[in-house]
């Protein structure tokens, strides 16, 4: 199963960039290319209501990253979820993991994966845009200039729509299926399947983009040390900023947004597994290997 997803992967991204909007319109902002970055979580507005926040510090002030405890007290949180963020953050505490998309080789859907990808790479087509993200080798699909069909059938990525407004790619998606390891973040905070999320994509200046991407580390910590995970291409003269808004109803009492920043990285695109290894998840307890309850084909 794993070989045939690998081998679509490699012929949408034949097909796509083939076909990629570039010279041929001058008003398509081009976000072709490798882009990384090097800490985990969305980083905070300057205003508005905001994402949760790991509240567990180290002694230097960044979050622990042995340590996922959520905010269980900022107020976007409905009761029942700010609840199931503190019995998560109690598993975490006793150096135990929680189940999420990560640990269990599932699709990491929108917005979990704005929280825990480092690395993105567009494939901008007419019709479509195909959206590879580099851990675990996760695969998002967009429609562009289409609308969200009158009955939508969940899914693993939702039902993902999109458009220009000049420099900037709006995204549009619904109708995320949720299951049992399905998470908004890293801290557990739950989802619904009436989440909708909205993402708008635009190139900044390279030094926007490092000043953002510095205050973001200085909060969170830096993946990879100094050389970072995603290694930061120097000659780089632009970066790519998404902003993003989500809303549930039953999940949270009001909308809230985040930001993402991302620099272009000398890290070439890495095929990885994630492989189901059942001593892995949890310290010292073993789980069992996802099985599907009926033929791929």
């Amino acid at each position: 199963m794993r070989l045939a997803t690998a081998i679509a992967v490699l012929s949408a991204a034949s097909v796509l960039a083939a076909s990629a909007v570039r010279a041929d319109d001058a008003n398509t902002p081009d976000f072709s290319g490798m882009w990384g970055r090097n800490a985990f979580d969305a980083e905070t507005l300057p205003e508005g209501p905001g994402p949760i926040r790991n509240i567990q510090r180290l002694p230097n002030g960044l979050g622990d990253p042995d340590g996922l405890v959520g905010d269980y007290k900022n107020p976007i949180l409905k009761p029942l979820a700010a609840e199931i963020v503190k019995l998560k953050g109690d598993v975490s505490k006793r150096g135990e993991d929680f189940p999420d998309p990560s640990n269990q080789c599932r699709p990491y859907s929108p917005p979990f994966t704005f929280a825990m990808q480092l690395g993105v790479q567009m494939l901008q087509g007419k019709d479509e845009i195909v959206m590879l993200y580099s851990q675990d080798d996760q695969v998002r699909r967009v429609r562009m200039n289409a609308s969200h069909p009158a009955n939508v059938v969940p899914s693993a990525m939702g039902d993902s729509v999109g458009h220009y407004e000049g420099d900037t790619l709006v995204i549009d998606t619904v109708g995320v299926a949720v299951g049992p390891a399905t998470v908004v973040d890293r801290y557990g905070t739950p989802q619904s399947e009436a989440m909708h999320v909205v993402e708008r994509y635009r190139l900044i200046d390279a030094a926007e983009a490092k000043a953002a991407q510095t205050q973001h580390e200085k909060k969170e910590g830096r993946v990879g040390g100094g050389p970072g995970a995603m290694p930061i291409d120097p000659n780089s003269d632009r970066g790519l900023q998404l902003r993003f808004t989500v809303e549930d109803p039953n999940v949270f009492t009001t909308p809230w947004s985040a930001q993402v920043t991302y620099m272009r990285t000398r890290t070439p695109w890495q095929e990885q597994v994630c492989a189901e290894n059942f001593f892995e998840y949890y310290s010292g307890k073993s789980t069992a290997v996802p099985a599907a309850d009926k033929p791929d084909f």
